[in-house]
C-alpha cells in the first residue's frame, strides 16, 4: 500500500471537504483490511470515532473488523454498533485466496446478519488470481480491481450468499469492476424454446431479486470513469443504486472537484441528488 504519513490529517480532510462541498463523508481505512488482525481493528476503530467525535459527526466511520466467527470479533462487532454507534462495517472482496461466499467466514456473517449490516467491501489491490495483471500498475491498479470486484459479486450472487443472509447489504467498490457493463449478461435468461443441450444455471436463487435488493455500488471515483460511463452506469444499475465515491486522498482533486463533475452529468436533479448524498444517508443511515 503506497499511503504515506500525514496524508489522513484531521484538520486537511475537513478542509479538503469543505472545498469539495461536502457536508458529511462516510469514513474508511486505505485497502488494507486484508491483513489487519483484530487488535489492529479495534486500534483502528478507536482512532476512526475519534475523528467521528472530532469532526462533530462530518465523518462517518465504518467498523473494520477480520471477517471470522470467534467470540472476540462478536465483541468487537457489538462494541462499534452499541457503543461507538458506528452504522456499517468495512470489509475487502477477499481475504487470502478466498472470496466472501467462502464457508470459512459464515460463522461471522450469521452473525452480522442479525444487525441488518450496510457492508462496504472494498476492492483488494489484485484478484485471488493476478499472474497476467501484477507487473503493469495502471493495470494492477484498475483493472486488476475491477476483476476484483466482478468476481465477488458473481459468487455472491451465483452461491446463494444472500439467501443466508438476506438482512445484508453490500456496497461494492468501483462500481462492482465496471459491473454495469456486465450486468445484462451476467444475469440468468430463460430461453424462447427448450435448448437442446443445457449451457447455462437458472435463477433457483433467486439471483436477479438480490443483485436489486442486496448490491449497491460505490463509485471510487468520479473522472477516471468519464462522463459516458458514468451515465451508462446510471442507466444499467440505477441512480438509487450508486454511492458518490473519491478514493480520497489518492488524488485530492477527485474529492474536491468529482461532486462537481457528477453535478454536470446528464442525469436528473433527483438522480444527482441520490448519488451525491441520499443512497448513503439511507444505507448508512446518516442523520437518523
Amino acid at each position: 500500500m503506497n499511503y504515506v504519513q500525514g496524508e489522513y490529517k484531521l484538520e486537511t480532510m475537513l478542509a479538503d471537504m469543505d472545498l469539495a462541498g461536502v457536508d458529511k463523508a462516510v469514513l474508511k481505512i486505505p485497502g488494507c483490511q486484508e491483513w489487519l488482525t483484530l487488535e489492529q481493528c479495534k486500534a483502528f476503530n478507536d482512532g476512526m470515532y475519534d475523528y467521528m467525535k472530532r469532526s462533530q459527526g462530518r465523518l462517518v466511520p465504518l467498523a473494520v473488523l477480520p471477517p471470522y466467527g470467534s467470540k472476540a470479533v462478536f465483541a468487537e462487532m457489538k462494541r462499534c454498533f452499541e457503543e461507538l454507534g458506528f452504522t456499517g462495517v468495512q470489509l475487502v472482496a477477499h481475504y487470502g485466496n478466498y472470496y466472501l461466499d467462502n464457508d470459512l467466514f459464515a460463522t461471522f456473517f450469521e452473525e452480522l446478519n442479525k444487525y441488518q449490516a450496510t457492508v462496504y467491501v472494498h476492492h483488494t489491490p489484485v484478484p485471488t488470481q493476478y499472474d497476467a495483471l501484477y507487473e503493469y500498475t495502471n493495470v494492477r491498479r484498475s483493472y486488476g480491481r475491477c476483476v476484483d470486484q466482478t468476481t465477488a459479486i458473481c459468487r455472491e450472487l451465483y452461491s446463494g450468499f444472500f439467501e443466508k443472509y438476506p438482512q445484508l447489504t453490500f456496497v461494492h467498490s468501483m462500481l462492482g469492476g465496471a459491473f454495469f457493463g456486465l450486468k445484462n449478461v451476467l444475469m440468468p435468461h430463460k430461453p424462447s424454446k427448450a435448448d437442446t443441450v443445457q449451457r447455462f444455471g437458472g435463477d433457483d436463487k433467486h439471483i436477479e431479486e438480490h443483485f436489486a435488493e442486496n448490491i449497491y455500488f460505490e463509485m471510487s471515483h468520479a473522472q477516471p470513469w468519464g462522463k459516458d460511463a458514468l451515465e451508462y452506469a446510471v442507466q444499467v444499475l440505477g441512480a438509487d443504486h450508486i454511492i458518490f465515491g473519491s478514493s480520497y486522498p489518492v488524488r485530492q482533486e477527485w474529492l474536491t472537484k468529482g461532486a462537481d463533475f457528477v453535478n454536470n452529468l446528464d442525469l436528473t436533479a433527483e438522480e444527482k441528488d441520490l448519488i451525491l448524498g441520499g443512497n448513503a444517508q439511507r444505507l448508512y443511515h446518516i442523520n437518523d
